[in-house]
């Protein structure tokens, strides 16, 4: 039989471990971690503690004093709805996008200038940041922004907004010099491509392909 055939996907059983603690189903799976390495949860945190944690893991700056007591005088109402209330609007908020964005970006290896001595500048660079921003402010799908970065251009031509996903190919490093041979830097430029499309997208490193066509 084919791998894939070996064993049919099913929904995993929901544990019954954090009965006294646990508000969802994934609580349950950690719980039961929890136990297998006769571990307590750490208590649920205060209000203040709360907001200012949710701000910095979707924005990544802290509350303003008043944004502090608008959740503090909502959650003293009612808890569930204050907090369910705040990640909407962190969420809906383009701060989202800039703050998340820094993780893709440091994946793609952006940069404002192409690095080494020359460090030249990149005037265009910042067009690929906005659209990593915008895409995860609007929930672009994330099959869709995969494709975008490797091959927009080739899906839709007129796109403008695809000619910049592909940015993501042009991101790496890059230096010619007056001593370089210029089919060698464009060379190393392709190979940085391949390799780095395959550490992002295959999370494996395709140097050996400079020299090697084996699988």
């Amino acid at each position: 039989k084919s791998w894939w055939a070996i064993q049919p996907v099913t929904d995993p059983e929901i544990p019954s471990h954090g009965e006294n603690w646990g508000r969802n189903e994934i609580d349950r799976f950690v719980a039961r971690k929890l136990d297998q390495a006769k571990l307590s949860p750490a208590p649920a945190a205060e209000p203040r503690e709360l907001v200012r944690r949710v701000y910095f893991d979707l924005h990544g700056l802290p509350p303003t004093p008043k944004q502090v007591e608008t959740f503090l005088t909502a959650h003293q109402k009612n808890s569930d709805e204050a907090y369910e209330k705040l990640i909407e609007e962190l969420l809906a908020s383009p701060r989202y996008g800039e703050r998340w964005a820094t993780h893709w970006l440091d994946v793609a290896r952006y940069a404002d200038s192409d690095g080494y001595r020359a460090d030249d500048f990149r005037p265009g660079a910042h067009l690929y940041r906005d659209y990593v921003i915008k895409s995860l402010n609007t929930d672009k799908p994330y099959d869709q922004f995969v494709r975008e970065q490797i091959a927009g251009d080739e899906i839709d031509p007129n796109s403008t907004e695809n000619k910049i996903a592909v940015g993501f190919l042009r991101m790496g490093p890059w230096e010619q010099t007056g001593m370089s041979v210029a089919a060698v830097t464009r060379q190393f430029f392709l190979d940085d491509v391949t390799d780095s499309v395959g550490q992002v997208f295959l999370g494996h490193a395709l140097q050996c392909a400079r020299c090697h066509d084996h699988k």
